[in-house]
């Protein structure tokens, strides 16, 4: 169980390794060997959304997305908790959105049966990236919104750039 909790990480660690191998292999045979595989870089650019769509619902995991909460975190615990209910009800609702209208074009981009340029691979299983990114952002978001609902966390958990900023500084301050 544990292992499907961090899933999310092993997928972002194994697509930024395999982007980078390839990208590596391909620099190689380009300089050393004049040669190379046409179907690079468009590997590497469908490994790196899947990496952004999987790092989407990785982000809310470890409350690693920016925000803008200064004024909710000057707010009461009481008001401050159902905005942020507000909040992640909001994103699940902009994330079906997306689900619904990715699923669409997807759907479409199947029944026309185009490949991709460089590869003999169908476009809509690429592109399936889309929703299913989005799928995991919404099963992300539901804990939170559990934990917002049932007074477990009163906020939003989002990266603080200041305090960070903060802690680096001090940081530094130890070592001069």
């Amino acid at each position: 169980m544990k292992f499907l909790k961090r899933i999310d990480e092993w997928l972002i660690a194994l697509l930024l390794a395999a982007m980078t191998l390839l990208t590596f292999v391909q620099v190689v045979m380009r300089y050393v060997f004049n040669s190379g595989f046409t179907w690079a870089v468009e590997l590497t650019g469908i490994l790196f959304a899947g990496m952004i769509f999987i790092g989407i619902s990785y982000g809310v995991r470890v409350g690693a997305h920016i925000g803008v909460d200064a004024v909710v975190k000057l707010l009461p615990p009481k008001p401050r908790r159902i905005t942020s209910i507000i909040a992640v009800l909001l994103c699940i609702v902009y994330a079906g959105m997306v689900i619904y209208g990715s699923t669409i074009y997807v759907l479409k981009m199947q029944s026309a049966g185009i490949e991709l340029e460089d590869l003999p691979i169908p476009k809509w299983t690429v592109r399936a990236i889309l929703p299913l990114g989005f799928a995991l952002l919404v099963l992300r978001f539901l804990p939170v919104l559990y934990n917002l609902v049932t007074g477990k966390s009163d906020r939003l958990h989002l990266a603080d750039e200041v305090e960070e900023a903060l802690k680096l500084k001090a940081r530094e301050e130890e070592y001069k």
